[in-house]
């Protein structure tokens, strides 16, 4: 007999994926019996299948944030389609072309068919997910978020990682500071490596070359899913802007020091715990996170700040 299917639709990146996480649990624990397929970019596949909670990936992707243009669905209708994307209505609508027997999403006035529940803007993703699965009278856990640890071994043990990057230049920290830091744990003992993803291969032998570190210490051009989560299990901390790097520090219990601007650490910071630290500098302006430079709340952020954060961790 054909198992009923369950399709989630959360086509954006790493961090995102790692926040909903929690969410996709609940529907994996509610729905027991279902094939649980994720319409998410095939590169995160790896990811997917690390939450223990996906039995398979559908690849779906657009640029930035973007909903899709469509999903390349074979078969029977989803007996199911949860809208984990965001609140509408081109992300209902792309769910609604399938013809599931039921769908799940947001209430949203383009949508009025749908009766959701409403979307706050200023919430916490994860918060926001698990919320809207108890409306539908699925419980969730916002906490349930860990990662099972990685089967490789770490490329550089204990060492501080740096990532410099991030999805739009309004949340990448300069990377002159970012080499101040590194310079001064390189001189109280520790060993400092950069990660960067793909394209970030010239801010990442800036970085390096302004902090005189070694070429194998080093990781540009974007490692796969499983070294990258190795190097980041075995660190000692992560250091890096809001982007999916953090959110993985926090899903493998691995100190982190992140930097926030322009979007608040209360919509995707760490859970309160001591082994994370959100730092967040903001002012009277309102930030742009698809901005073309450094936002103001992260320039107001010095090395000195990174630094005392990172003396703050538990050992």
């Amino acid at each position: 007999m054909t198992r009923p299917r369950l399709l989630v639709l959360r086509a954006l990146g790493l961090g995102d994926l790692l926040a909903g996480v929690p969410a996709l649990r609940a529907l994996r624990r509610a729905f027991p019996g279902h094939e649980l397929i994720l319409a998410a970019p095939a590169a995160l596949a790896p990811v997917a299948e690390a939450t223990e909670a996906v039995d398979r990936l559908l690849p779906a992707s657009a640029p930035g944030r973007a909903v899709p243009e469509r999903i390349e669905w074979t078969g029977p209708p989803p007996d199911l389609a949860v809208d984990l994307h965001g609140n509408g209505p081109p992300s209902h609508r792309l769910l609604q072309t399938l013809g599931p027997r039921r769908l799940w999403a947001f209430a949203h006035p383009g949508t009025p068919e749908i009766d959701g529940p409403p979307w706050w803007a200023e919430e916490h993703e994860r918060d926001r997910w698990c919320r809207f699965l108890r409306y539908y009278g699925v419980p969730a856990d916002p906490a349930d978020l860990r990662l099972p640890a990685p089967p490789g071994p770490s490329p550089a043990p204990d060492a501080v990682v740096l990532h410099p990057g991030a999805g739009a230049p309004s949340r990448c920290w300069p990377v002159e500071r970012y080499a101040a830091v590194a310079r001064a744990l390189r001189e109280r003992g520790r060993r400092v490596v950069v990660t960067g993803g793909e394209g970030e291969e010239d801010l990442v032998a800036r970085l390096a070359k302004a902090a005189d570190l070694p070429d194998t210490d080093t990781f540009g051009g974007g490692l796969s899913f499983g070294r990258l989560s190795a190097l980041v299990a075995g660190a000692h901390t992560v250091i890096s802007g809001d982007t999916g790097i953090a959110h993985l520090a926090v899903a493998h219990g691995t100190p982190s020091v992140t930097l926030f601007g322009p979007v608040a650490p209360s919509r995707w910071g760490p859970p309160d715990d001591p082994r994370h630290r959100a730092l967040w500098r903001p002012g009277p302006e309102e930030g742009d996170p698809h901005g073309r430079r450094p936002d103001p709340a992260l320039r107001r952020i010095t090395p000195d700040d990174v630094l005392h954060a990172c003396e703050d961790l538990p050992s």
